[in-house]
């Protein structure tokens, strides 16, 4: 995955900020989806850490890096990390526009340790998430280490690519209203939340076949990329996790979907390019 040199970062579409310690030792996980620790690793593309934490908010971190000052050009994005976030979310977000009617963009915010939302206090072990009370994408950058130490995913620039176009999936949901579809409906192997999560790992499969298009980028993603991108989908599958964590793969505490299925609804946004097909609420899954 490699930028254009010359081409200009919008670094307005990012927040950095800094570091800092939840008060008290972590999160207060409650009776969430699974009931079971393994919860938090379960939830790491949730779209809402107040369902999973508790107690008060810690107090808000401080300020983080100049994004505006280093990260310039597409060479800043080959060549740093945070940049490279900037430059993926430049591209996703030039998508959008052109591909559902009435997009309107929405910032990430980069963290470190813990971060306050319109949803609630939430640190790293949530995972990235997307918050619609705010409209916010959230991404702390450990996530990605942990992604290859904790679930076994190859890891890589596209990896991360992947993560951050599943998050503005959940953005453009709530835009169009299909969240509303998973309410009330959290758990089990074809819930709304499992659907919900599966159309945004198809959408981020339509922004990479159209990332191209977008000007920001090289070349079309290699074969490479795209392996790294079908690694940190199966890595991140319910049923990986459930028996990574519990020894067992127990299909009522689905949230996100399986291996397979997230892999599966990837490659269908990849290969068709057209997030018309990624309807995984009608039909099988």
């Amino acid at each position: 995955m490699d930028f254009k040199d010359d081409v200009q970062l919008d670094s307005s579409q990012v927040e950095s900020r800094g570091r800092g310690r939840i008060p008290g030792g972590g999160l207060a996980v409650g009776g969430g989806a699974a009931g079971i620790i393994a919860l938090i690793l379960a939830l790491v593309f949730g779209i809402n850490p107040g369902d999973i934490t508790g107690g008060s908010a810690p107090a808000p971190v401080g300020p983080g890096s100049d994004l505006s000052a280093q990260c310039k050009t597409g060479r800043d994005a080959d060549q740093n990390e945070e940049c490279r976030v900037v430059g993926v979310v430049n591209s996703i977000q030039e998508y959008w526009p052109k591909a559902v009617q009435g997009y309107e963009p929405a910032k990430t915010v980069m963290f470190s340790g813990q971060v306050n939302t319109a949803c609630g206090a939430a640190d790293a072990s949530v995972g990235p998430f997307y918050c619609p009370a705010d409209r916010q994408v959230y991404l702390d950058l450990s996530f990605f280490k942990e992604l290859e130490s904790r679930f076994g995913a190859k890891g890589g620039p596209f990896a991360q690519a992947y993560v951050i176009g599943h998050e503005y999936g959940h953005h453009v949901q709530h835009l169009i209203g299909t969240d509303a579809k998973a309410q009330g409906d959290r758990q089990g192997p074809k819930s709304g939340s499992v659907r919900l999560e599966l159309q945004a790992d198809c959408y981020s499969g339509a922004w990479a076949k159209n990332a191209y298009e977008t000007g920001l980028f090289e070349k079309p993603f290699s074969r490479t990329d795209i392996e790294e991108a079908l690694s940190a989908a199966s890595a991140v599958g319910d049923d990986s996790i459930q028996e990574r964590t519990q020894g067992r793969v127990t299909p009522e505490g689905f949230t996100h979907g399986t291996s397979a299925q997230r892999v599966k609804w990837f490659t269908t946004g990849y290969q068709s390019g057209d997030p018309g097909r990624c309807d995984t609420f009608s039909g099988d899954i």
